[in-house]
């Protein structure tokens, strides 16, 4: 008697106990389940982006890798060292960092007006300082500091009772102290010509 299964053996078709090699063959269906095929040795060719993979046959050891659509990857190298990666408004470079702050000098001598600066935060990194303009300005060679107007918002402006500088109550203005005040010796303060200075 002879067997179904011993009439049809066609070199095509794969039973579950035996094992044929397949070439230009396309494998139809739902239900197909392919397993136990080796990554390395079992798959050829460039798996595209499309397909789940990279488009790349290599990828650069330490780079940075980057999307780009259904083409291959691209890459961003370390460049050069310090640099970070940052955006130019399209994609992705690898670029010198910013400047980690800016340079703090004790000035005495500077006789200008310089603009003091201001945060709007009392904590982190602030992203912008301010300054007043002429509104409020600072001479570091005298120490003064000009203001368009000075608030006490606690009711009360102090002032020492010595004069431990020589100082001049420049032309145009005047000056007003809280008494007693007294002139610590060696010093001189000069009142130019149409000024005055009043202690209350």
């Amino acid at each position: 008697m002879t067997t179904l299964s011993s009439i049809i053996t066609p070199t095509n078709i794969v039973t579950a106990s035996s094992t044929t090699t397949l070439t230009n063959k396309t494998i139809n269906g739902s239900n197909n389940t392919i397993t136990n095929i080796s990554l390395t040795t079992g798959v050829t060719g460039t798996l595209p982006v499309a397909n789940g993979g990279t488009g790349a046959t290599t990828l650069t050891a330490n780079n940075v890798l980057l999307g780009n659509g259904t083409s291959a990857l691209q890459a961003v190298a370390p460049g050069t060292n310090g640099n970070i990666l940052t955006s130019n408004g399209t994609t992705w470079v690898s670029a010198t960092a910013p400047a980690s702050g800016a340079t703090i000098s004790n000035d005495t001598a500077t006789t200008s007006n310089l603009y003091p600066l201001f945060a709007s935060a009392t904590s982190g990194l602030p992203t912008t300082i301010y300054t007043s303009n002429a509104k409020l300005l600072y001479k570091p060679s005298t120490g003064e500091l000009q203001a368009s107007e000075l608030n006490a918002n606690n009711g009360i402006v102090v002032n020492s009772q010595t004069v431990s500088a020589d100082y001049t109550i420049a032309a145009g203005n005047n000056a007003m102290s809280a008494g007693p005040v007294s002139v610590a010796s060696g010093i001189t303060v000069t009142v130019s010509s149409g000024s005055r200075w009043v202690v209350v």
